[in-house]
């Protein structure tokens, strides 16, 4: 699958990153490879393979799970107290992502 120039900038947009001229020719060859890639995983015929695991089926009897309970933690107050700076129980960072 060819990716043009323009989807990977769009991507690398999404991702907050800039790339350079020649970093969006290679990744425009790059990204092609993983869908042309995905593009024959998906030509294989699954139907007959029986899933290893999937979190939307019941689990069986034998399951074991711990139980669910509340543990003793650190609360805000100590957790916060070399913070260099903290507010209402939580730590308060610089911001770091602009547009």
């Amino acid at each position: 699958m060819i990716l043009s120039e323009t989807q990977v900038r769009y991507v690398a947009d999404l991702a907050n990153l800039r790339l350079t001229e020649d970093e969006v020719r290679r990744m425009a060859a790059d990204l092609g490879e993983v869908l042309t890639h995905m593009e024959k995983l998906n030509e294989l015929d699954t139907s007959a393979v029986e899933p290893m695991a999937q979190v939307l089926y019941q689990a069986e009897e034998t399951a074991t799970w711990r139980e669910d309970r509340e543990r003793p933690g650190l609360g805000s107050e100590v957790a916060t107290a070399n913070a260099p700076l903290a507010g209402a129980g939580f730590f308060k960072v610089p911001k770091v992502i602009e547009r």
